[in-house]
């Protein structure tokens, strides 16, 4: 049985007996005015309810929504009672019809499901700066079917949130400040005092590092052409990268100020004259 035969049997079944009259009509009209002065009035009160609850803005809207349209399917059903018109098979009807969308809007349904959990769950908000799914940049607008993010490079991009809802998210603005990870090669030659006084003159003259906690400067490790000297400061979000690539400068800076040589991975090849 297809849903072709489910629809033709349910509609068989709907024998409609309408005996109206003037004073029938009337009550019809009433009955329909009543009903969308309350939709009205109700769909106000939830509305408050709901912006007193700081729900976010796209939430409210499906919410209203979703309120709004059961409301005027319990009118239509009330006035096909009033005139005559067999509900049941109306509500079959309908609920058939209903899983044939449901099945032909699967995708979007399942983006919709997404958009809620996220809405509700706010693992970011807007303004977030976000790394999900392979891309890093700033929160836009999160929609009941998509979230728009805006890169550095100021790309748009849109992840369905079926697809957003389910991998891991880096929330880099929820707490209010970043730590700043750089790490750099210095010579064997150079002393390690000598390395990290270089280093820590750059970090002293930048004003937006934050000094609790202290920024700290390690030898990190030893690798077969270089000494690694890793350094850790925080700063607020907004001004990561600012941090980020003011070190990276100084730094080179300082070291040719200080002698130190920023090595890098070399190989020494002796020739030998045959004798």
């Amino acid at each position: 049985m297809n849903l072709q035969d489910i629809l033709s049997g349910l509609t068989s079944g709907l024998k409609i007996s309408l005996n109206l009259s003037v004073g029938s009509i009337i009550r019809v009209i009433l009955l329909i005015l009543v009903g969308v002065i309350l939709i009205r009035v109700l769909t106000r009160l939830v509305g408050r309810m709901l912006e007193r609850s700081k729900a976010l803005a796209s939430l409210r809207v499906y919410i209203l929504s979703v309120f709004r349209i059961g409301l005027w399917f319990l009118l239509v059903l009330i006035v096909a009672e009033s005139v005559g018109i067999p509900t049941a098979s109306i509500i079959a009807l309908l609920s058939v019809a209903g899983l044939a969308v449901s099945l032909a809007l699967q995708n979007t349904l399942s983006n919709v499901a997404g958009g809620i959990t996220l809405l509700i769950t706010k693992p970011f908000q807007v303004g977030d700066y976000v790394e999900a799914d392979g891309v890093s940049g700033t929160v836009k607008a999160v929609d009941l079917s998509y979230t728009t993010f805006t890169t550095i490079d100021n790309k748009e991009i849109f992840i369905p949130n079926s697809q957003l809802s389910s991998v891991k998210i880096v929330n880099y603005t929820a707490s209010g400040k970043r730590r700043v990870d750089l790490y750099f090669s210095a010579s064997y030659d150079a002393p390690t005092k000598t390395v990290k006084d270089a280093i820590r003159e750059v970090v002293d003259a930048i004003p937006q590092i934050i000094r609790d906690p202290e920024p700290v400067i390690w030898l990190s490790a030893y690798e077969s052409s270089s000494i690694k000297y890793v350094v850790r400061a925080w700063t607020t979000t907004e001004d990561y990268w600012d941090v980020y690539y003011t070190l990276q400068e100084g730094v080179r800076e300082s070291f040719a100020r200080h002698g130190v040589e920023m090595t890098y991975d070399h190989l020494n090849v002796h020739l030998m004259k045959e004798k």
